[in-house]
């Protein structure tokens, strides 16, 4: 099934070479030392937390992106293509509240997050799981990801997503998933099984948490999906009444990269 064309190639070409030139031009912050040096090396112009790239740069890296690709589940039923003309649909994440079939609506927890896995695992119209299908707020913030991927990788054998929230709760994620298909760490990294959203912490800027998951999901070769997503007063910014025109809203290329940084 071909994606649909949300907008024409022409237009598309506009959105790309628009994007080229904000990262010349302009560039984006990037709120991690180690993330700087790696980006200086590999031939970006880096001036304090300001980073900028080259429109050649971008299209030498661009050139090393799969097409394709295969994303491991748990069993090799379960793999998924991703890219070409494949469509993958996945649960949705972190939604706050879930109604159960009694019609009573209550704040996510673990016990309606594991139905939400079970309820997942039956469908087949639920490809992979793009993160909690419902926020587990009552298992506590150092330990739910850890509980949560125990919960995944248990209830489920289809693909998994891990929230990238700091250094070790993704090697913990990635060690989790490496140890639920059984494989050694070769295996692992030749087949990915795992991704993780990054999103800006504002239009131009990506903080440290961010950062952290690009390298360590990028040492393991596993998928990084890269998105404009802001949450409005999260980490982008809201217009308040009687304060001026909202600011202009930039568009970037949303990219996906498996490879090593």
């Amino acid at each position: 099934m071909p994606p649909t064309e949300v907008v024409s190639d022409d237009e598309l070409e506009a959105i790309h070479l628009a994007s080229l030139r904000v990262l010349a031009e302009t560039g984006i912050d990037f709120l991690h030392r180690e993330a700087r040096t790696m980006l200086a090396v590999a031939g970006a112009s880096v001036d304090g937390d300001r980073v900028r790239f080259d429109a050649d740069m971008i299209g030498e890296y661009l050139a090393h992106i799969p097409s394709e690709f295969t994303l491991h589940g748990r069993l090799p039923g379960r793999n998924l293509q991703i890219g070409g003309n494949w469509v993958t649909f996945a649960s949705v994440a972190s939604a706050p509240n879930y109604v159960g079939l009694d019609g009573q609506r209550r704040t996510g927890d673990r016990a309606g997050y594991q139905d939400f896995l079970k309820l997942g695992q039956m469908l087949n119209s639920v490809h992979t799981f793009a993160g909690y299908p419902v926020e587990p707020v009552d298992l506590h913030a150092s330990i739910r990801h850890l509980e949560a991927g125990y919960d995944a990788h248990t209830l489920t054998d289809k693909s998994f997503h891990i929230y990238s929230l700091g250094q070790q709760r993704n090697l913990d994620g990635i060690e989790m998933a490496r140890l639920s298909r059984g494989v050694d760490h070769e295996t692992f990294e030749r087949e990915p099984s795992l991704s993780s959203i990054i999103n800006a912490s504002s239009p131009l800027r990506y903080d440290h948490p961010m950062l952290e998951g690009i390298i360590q999901m990028s040492a393991r070769n596993q998928v990084i999906i890269i998105t404009p997503f802001t949450l409005a007063g999260a980490m982008a910014p809201i217009t308040m009444a009687g304060a001026g025109p909202a600011e202009r809203r930039g568009v970037s290329r949303a990219g996906l990269h498996t490879g090593r940084p």
